[in-house]
C-alpha cells in the first residue's frame, strides 16, 4: 500500500516540484524560500524516525581547514544558547538516534534524527541557532582549531607547541596512508578548484588560519541563501517550514553571492607525479609503493552521466570476475588492488581511479600498460552482456534496500540526494532512479555503447598517474620542520606576546572548567522514554531437519538469509585461520566453477554474500561462550531460490585448491587491515587492554585485534613459498570439514507475502541440510592483567585502560553502563578533548566480556591521559552526583538500547540476541534496571570495581614515542609490541 504524503507549503515557501518514488515508497518535494532562496527538500515517508539536515555550500581555497574548524566552532555556543558546548550537552539531553556534523570537500552539513517529536523539535532549535547565529568565541576557535601554548603551561622558557582539536584530529587522519593518497591524488586531478585542497585541513597549514578569516568565511557561507534544508519522515513539511521561518529565516534577506564549484580546467595530455609518505625508519620500503591512475569524468549532478560512470566502474571493478579488478588482483606488479579503486561521485565532477599497492616506483610504466591494455582488450573483444546485466542488478538492489543500521535510513536517502542539491542539480531524479535506469537499458542494447564508454576513458587526456612511495625520513623531517617553525615563532615573540599566550591558556582553562547553566537548553526526561521495547513477530519452523526462523518485515522486495553454524571444538592453529577462512569462504570456486565464475554468479543472483564469526560471552558468566559461523546474503525476492542454492553450494562445493587465489586474498586482507589501524586505533587499543578479561576478549585480540594483524602478516609471509601455500590450503580444507559436521540453523527476513510465495522453492533447497551434533567450541578461562605498548605508523596516540567487571545479567552491569556515560559527560570529555586536545575520549562497559574501558582517540598526550583516567575514578567518588547528569546518563544508555535500525537489521539483531541467550525478557530486565540506577549505585560500583584496582593498559603509538618513554614503560611493566 502506497504512503500518501501531505505536500502543503508554508506561505513563506513555494513548491517547485513533487514526485512519488514508488521504489522507495516516499514522496520527495522541493520547496524554495521566497525571501532568501533557501532550498528545502522533504522526503515524506511513513516512518516515525524523523531526520533533519541543514547543509551549507563551503568552498575553501586553501588547506587551513577553515570549513572543518568552523563546523566544530559553530557548535560551541550561539545567540539563544550562549553555553560553551551546546552540541555535546544536547547529546546528553536527547533521545536522538543520530547527531553529528560533517565537513565534505564542498559542503558542511549538520544532521540529526529522532523518533520522539519533542526531542526532534528541541534539536531543531539548537541546530538552527548554532548554524545561523553562532557566537564563534575566540577561545572556542583556539580550543577547536589551533593555538600556541608552552609545553610547560605558564612557563615562557619552555618550548612552544601547537594545540587544537582539529589540528590533532587531522594529524591522526593524515597518519592514514589511504587518506594521504586520496588528498595527494586530488591535488593533481584538480589543479585549480577547491578539491585541490584538503578541506579537513593539512596539519602544516592549519596554523595559518586566523580567527578573522574564520569569521569572514562564516559570514559569507553560513547564510540561508547558501543553505540546503533536507528532511525525512512523517512530520509534514509545512510544520517544519513554520519552525524554519520562526527560528531563523524570517531574520534574513537574500544574499546575492553565488557560492559554487566551477568546472575544472582540462589537461590536454596525461600527467605523472611522484610524492612520498612517511614510513617508520625500521621498516623496509621495498614493495610499499602505491601506483594509481585516475581520470576526471563528467558532472555528478547529471544523472545519466553519473549512471554511465557507475555502470562502467561496476563492469571494470565490481568483483573479482570484473576484468580490470581481476587483472589487478592477479598482477605480480603489486601485492593487491589499491584502496582507491572505484568511482568517487560525491564531488561536482566524478573521479575514476584504479591501481596497485605493494609495488615499487620502477613499475609505474608497467602498471599503466596493464590498466590501459586491459581496457583496450575489452574494446577489442567486447563486454559480456551478462556482466552488464549483473551491474544493473546491483544498482537496482542498492536502490531498493532499506538500510539504516549504521546511519538512519532517512539520512542515507538525504545524503544520496545532497550532492545533486549542492551543485544545483535535481535531487528528485537522484533518488528516483527507475526512469534513468530505463534510459540506460535502452542504450546498452546498442552493441557499441559499452565499448564507446571504454574508448572515451582511454581517450580522456585528463588523467593522472601518481607514484606514492615510502620515505623513512619523511616524518622526521616533518617533525623537525614543525619544531623549527615553532622555534622561529618563539624567537620573534616579545615578552608581552609570551604573556598573552599564557593568559589565553589560563582563560581557556577557566572557560573549560566553569559550570555552565544547562537549563537554558531544551531537554527530554525519563518521562519521555518509551514505556517498553518493541516486540517483533517471528515464527520457528523447519525445512526438513533444518530449523529456521522467519521474521515478517517491510524489506521493500528484498529477502535476507543467514545460515548459522555452531563453531565446534577447534585448536589454536584452526582458530588462528578463522579470519582467512571467513574471507575465502565466499571468494573461491565451487565444484566445477572457478572463482571467477562464482563471482559472476554472485553478482547476478544476490547483493553480496559474506561470512563472519559471531561470538558472545554468556549472559551470566563471561567465561562461558557461544560462537557461530554466519553465512549471510541479501537478494531481490525473485532470486531467493538461486540465492539459497548459492549459499548451500558455497558450503558443500567449496574448493581450496585455488592456492594462488588464496594467496591474493590474504595479501588483500593484510593491506586493508594495516591501512585501517589509525582509523580504529581506539578500538584496537581497547581490544588489547581487554585481551586478558575473558576467553572471547582474548580470542578477539588474537583474530581481529593488533595481535591478529601481526599473525595475519606472518601467514601472508608464509605464502611466499609453494610449501606454505599448500600448507595453508590443506589447513583450510580440514577446518572446513570440521565446520561442515557442525549443527546449523537458518534465519530468513522478508515481507510475509513474498515469503509465502517463495517458501516452497526455499524448502526444496534447504530441506535436510543438517549435520550431526558436535561438541561446541569452549575456551580456557582467562582473567588476567595486561600492559602493552604497540608501535604503529601513527603521529598521534590511542590510549586504553580496562578493569574487570561483570556480565550483562549481573545487577551491577546496568549501573556500570550508566557510569561510563556519566564519566564521559562529567569529566572525560572536558579533560581528554577540551583540555587535552584529543579528538575524542570516553568510557564504556562491555558486558559481553565483563570489562569497563577508558579510551582516547587521536590523542596528542599519553601519560597525562592515563592519569586522567585514574583521576576520573577519584572525581566520581569525591564529587556529589548531579541528578540532572544522572538522568542524562540514563537517557544515553536507554537511547542506545532503543535506537531504531532498518526493518531487516532489527530482525537480525533480535534473532542473534535470542540465539545467544538474550531473550526479550532479559533485555527488558536490563533496560528496567538502567532506568532505576541511582547516584548511590554509581558510587558503589565505582568503589567496588574501579577504586584501587590496577588496570590493564594498552597504548597504540609509534616507535619514537616508545624510545622517549623507555624508562616509564619499563617501570610500568609494559611489553613493547611491534606489528
Amino acid at each position: 500500500m502506497s504512503f500518501i504524503a501531505n505536500t502543503d507549503a508554508h506561505p513563506a515557501f513555494d513548491i517547485i516540484q513533487s514526485e512519488e518514488i514508488d521504489a522507495l515508497n516516499v514522496t520527495l518535494t522541493e520547496y524554495r524560500h521566497r525571501k532568501t532562496g533557501a532550498s528545502h527538500y522533504h522526503i515524506a515517508a511513513d516512518n516515525p524516525e524523523n531526520v533533519f539536515l541543514v547543509a551549507l555550500r563551503t568552498v575553501p581555497h586553501d588547506s587551513t581547514g577553515v570549513a572543518h574548524i568552523l563546523e566544530h566552532t559553530a557548535l560551541c555556543g550561539s545567540e539563544k544558547y550562549p553555553v560553551r558546548d551546546p552540541f555535546f550537552m544536547m547529546i546528553r539531553r536527547s533521545l536522538n538516534s543520530f547527531m553529528n556534523a560533517f565537513t565534505s570537500s564542498d559542503w558542511t552539513a549538520y544532521p540529526f534524527a529522532s523518533s520522539n517529536r519533542k526531542d526532534f523539535d528541541n534539536l531543531l532549535q539548537v541546530y538552527m541557532d548554532a548554524v545561523f547565529f553562532s557566537r564563534l568565541h575566540p577561545l572556542d576557535f583556539a580550543q577547536e582549531g589551533h593555538r600556541l601554548d608552552f609545553a610547560e603551561p605558564g612557563n615562557p622558557n619552555s618550548e612552544l607547541v601547537f594545540k587544537g582539536v582539529v589540528f590533532n584530529e587531522m594529524k591522526g587522519a593524515m597518519s592514514s596512508i589511504p587518506s594521504r593518497l586520496w588528498h595527494t591524488l586530488c591535488k593533481y586531478l584538480f589543479p585549480t578548484v577547491t578539491y585541490h585542497y584538503n578541506s579537513g585541513g593539512d596539519p602544516e597549514a592549519i596554523p595559518d588560519l586566523s580567527y578573522e578569516q574564520l569569521k569572514a568565511f562564516y559570514e559569507s557561507h553560513y547564510h540561508p541563501s547558501n543553505a540546503i534544508f533536507m528532511s525525512f519522515g512523517d512530520t509534514p513539511a509545512v510544520e517544519l517550514q513554520s519552525r524554519f521561518e520562526e527560528l531563523a529565516l524570517s531574520r534574513f534577506e537574500a544574499l546575492n553571492d553565488d557560492i559554487s564549484v566551477p568546472r575544472e580546467k582540462r589537461y590536454h595530455a596525461p600527467i605523472r607525479a611522484q610524492e612520498a609518505y612517511p614510513l617508520p625508519a625500521d621498516e623496509d620500503p621495498q614493495g610499499k609503493t602505491h601506483i594509481v591512475m585516475a581520470w576526471l569524468l563528467g558532472q555528478s549532478n547529471d544523472l545519466d552521466t553519473a549512471l554511465e560512470a557507475q555502470l562502467l566502474a561496476g563492469i571494470l571493478l565490481d568483483n573479482s570476475a570484473s576484468p580490470l579488478l581481476h587483472a589487478l588482483e592477479t598482477s605480480s606488479l603489486g601485492s593487491s588492488p589499491s584502496p582507491m579503486c572505484g568511482l568517487e561521485d560525491s564531488m561536482r565532477e566524478m573521479v575514476f581511479a584504479c591501481g596497485l599497492e605493494g609495488s615499487d616506483p620502477e613499475q609505474m610504466t608497467a602498471v599503466e600498460d596493464l590498466i590501459l591494455s586491459t581496457l583496450q582488450r575489452l574494446i577489442d573483444e567486447g563486454v559480456d552482456a551478462g556482466q552488464v546485466e549483473s551491474v544493473l542488478h546491483q544498482i537496482e538492489l542498492q536502490q531498493r534496500e532499506i538500510s539504516g543500521d549504521s546511519y538512519p535510513y532517512g539520512l542515507q536517502l538525504i545524503l544520496n540526494a545532497l550532492g545533486s542539491a549542492t551543485h544545483r542539480g535535481d535531487p528528485v531524479s537522484a533518488l528516483n532512479l527507475d526512469p534513468a535506469l530505463a534510459r540506460l537499458r535502452e542504450k546498452i542494447a546498442q552493441p557499441s555503447y559499452i565499448t564507446g564508454l571504454l574508448q572515451q576513458l582511454i581517450d580522456n587526456p585528463h588523467r593522472v598517474t601518481l607514484v606514492f612511495s615510502p620515505d623513512a625520513q619523511y616524518q622526521q623531517r616533518a617533525e623537525q620542520a614543525e619544531k623549527q617553525r615553532l622555534a622561529d615563532i618563539k624567537a620573534g615573540l616579545s615578552d608581552e606576546q609570551k604573556q598573552a599566550i599564557i593568559e589565553q591558556a589560563a582563560a581557556l582553562e577557566t572557560r573549560q572548567t566553569q559550570q555552565e547553566d544547562e537549563s537554558i537548553l531544551p531537554k527530554v526526561g525519563l518521562e519521555d522514554v518509551a514505556p517498553d521495547m518493541p516486540v517483533l513477530d517471528y515464527r520457528d519452523d523447519r525445512f526438513g531437519n533444518l530449523p529456521y526462523t522467519f521474521y515478517p518485515s517491510g524489506t521493500n522486495g528484498l529477502i535476507y538469509q543467514q545460515l548459522l553454524i555452531e563453531l565446534p571444538l577447534l585448536d589454536e592453529a584452526e582458530l588462528s585461520l578463522l579470519p582467512i577462512y571467513t574471507q575465502t569462504l565466499t571468494e573461491l570456486g565451487l565444484g566445477d566453477e572457478s572463482y571467477l565464475q562464482v563471482q559472476a554468479r554472485q553478482a547476478a543472483v544476490c547483493g553480496g554474500i559474506s561470512a563472519y564469526t559471531s561470538m558472545r560471552g554468556d549472559i551470566g558468566d563471561e567465561q562461558q561462550m557461544k560462537a557461530f559461523l554466519v553465512l549471510s546474503s541479501k537478494a531481490l525476492l525473485r532470486n531467493s531460490s538461486e540465492q539459497a542454492q548459492l549459499m548451500r553450494d558455497t558450503l558443500e562445493k567449496l574448493r581450496f585448491d585455488e592456492v594462488e587465489r588464496i594467496t591474493d586474498i590474504v595479501a588483500h586482507i593484510r593491506a586493508r587491515r594495516e591501512s585501517s589501524i589509525t582509523g580504529n586505533g581506539h578500538g584496537l587499543a581497547m581490544a588489547a587492554a581487554c585481551g586478558g578479561m575473558s576467553p572471547i576478549a582474548e580470542l578477539n585480540q588474537k583474530l581481529a585485534g593488533l595481535q591478529g594483524i601481526r599473525a595475519l602478516k606472518a601467514i601472508d609471509d608464509s605464502l611466499k613459498s609453494e610449501e606454505g601455500k599448500q600448507g595453508v590450503s590443506q589447513q583450510l580444507t580440514a577446518l572446513h570439514q570440521k565446520l561442515l559436521a557442525a549443527q546449523r540453523r537458518l534465519l530468513i527476513v522478508a515481507e510475509q507475502h513474498g515469503f509465502d510465495e517463495h517458501s516452497p522453492g526455499l524448502a526444496a533447497i534447504w530441506a535436510d541440510f543438517q549435520a550431526s551434533s558436535q561438541a561446541p567450541l569452549q575456551l580456557a578461562t582467562v582473567r588476567g592483567q595486561r600492559r602493552e605498548f604497540w608501535c604503529a605508523n601513527s603521529q598521534v596516540n590511542f590510549c586504553a585502560s580496562a578493569y574487570p567487571t561483570v556480565p550483562s545479567d549481573h545487577p551491577d552491569a546496568p549501573a556500570l553502563s550508566v557510569l561510563a556515560v556519566y564519566l564521559r559527560n562529567g569529566i572525560l570529555h572536558r579533560c581528554i578533548r577540551e583540555q587535552g586536545g584529543a579528538y575524542g575520549g570516553g568510557a564504556s562497559q562491555d558486558s559481553n566480556i565483563a570489562a569497563f574501558r577508558f579510551y582516547s582517540y587521536r590523542d596528542p598526550r599519553l601519560q597525562e591521559t592515563l592519569d586522567d583516567f585514574r583521576s576520573a575514578i577519584n572525581w566520581m567518588l569525591e564529587t556529589p552526583v548531579s541528578e540532572d547528569a544522572l538522568e542524562q546518563s540514563i537517557l544515553g544508555v536507554v537511547g542506545s538500547i532503543d535506537r531504531p535500525g532498518s526493518p531487516a537489521g532489527e530482525a537480525k539483531q533480535d534473532y542473534h540476541n535470542r540465539i545467544f541467550g538474550r531473550n526479550l525478557e532479559d533485555r527488558r530486565r536490563f533496560r528496567q534496571r538502567v532506568l532505576a540506577v541511582s547516584g548511590d549505585d554509581l558510587k558503589r560500583v565505582t568503589k567496588q570495581y574501579l577504586e584501587g584496582v590496577e588496570p590493564s593498559i594498552a597504548v597504540l603509538s609509534n616507535a619514537s614515542r616508545a624510545e622517549q618513554l623507555e624508562e616509564w614503560l619499563r617501570d610500568g611493566g609494559f611489553s613493547i609490541q611491534k606489528l
